[in-house]
């Protein structure tokens, strides 16, 4: 149960411009934890990932994590480094909610994009690479590492594309190691309340 009311929120924050809190951090530190506990309580949320995968599935490529990888170096590649942020634009202006937290953001070029339609902040979630391992693979999702060198070269990928950057001058951060998810998730939502008001 987390703590704290999700509806003063609502009525002091009427009428603002939309607040969107960018979740940076390594893969496996805890952002889609977080996304997915505070979207249940109310705030809209988006995953970058998800807009990569449905590029994938729109182009017919297998969502493996090295498919994946490619995709998103190409999509940057083509269309600038703010090019993943582009895709998920029109979902949040057509959000119906005045918070939407945006789980994946991996560069500063992506920020710069979200500050054209809204309210950003930064909340960077960091955890070790054993901690942050031991939860990508127990996750079973396709784009899991199948080994410790699968998972450096999916670090090396992100830190490639600014995620280093992103993570340093972000507005907050948790540090998510021996954390249990309510601590963690509790701590985000008092970080994002701070911001509302």
């Amino acid at each position: 149960m987390i703590s704290g009311s999700f509806i003063d929120w609502r009525v002091e924050f009427a009428n603002v411009t939309k607040l969107i809190v960018c979740l940076t951090g390594m893969p496996g530190a805890g952002k889609t934890t977080i996304a997915e506990a505070l979207s249940s309580k109310g705030f809209d949320k988006i995953t970058m990932g998800d807009a990569v995968r449905a590029e994938a599935t729109r182009r017919k490529i297998e969502p493996t994590g090295s498919n994946l990888g490619k995709l998103m170096l190409d999509l940057r590649e083509k269309n600038g480094p703010g090019a993943v942020a582009e895709l998920i634009k029109d979902q949040i202006l057509n959000s119906s909610s005045d918070v939407v937290l945006v789980d994946g953001v991996r560069s500063l070029a992506e920020v710069e994009v979200l500050k054209k339609i809204g309210t950003v902040k930064v909340l960077a979630i960091h955890a070790s690479g054993d901690t942050r391992f031991k939860f990508l693979t127990g996750r079973g999702r396709s784009d899991a590492p199948s080994d410790r060198e699968d998972f450096t070269k999916r670090d090396s990928r992100e830190i490639g594309v600014g995620m280093s950057e992103s993570i340093a001058l972000a507005d907050e951060t948790i540090s998510n190691n021996n954390l249990t998810i309510e601590h963690l998730v509790n701590t985000a939502y008092d970080i994002i309340k701070g911001w509302i008001k």
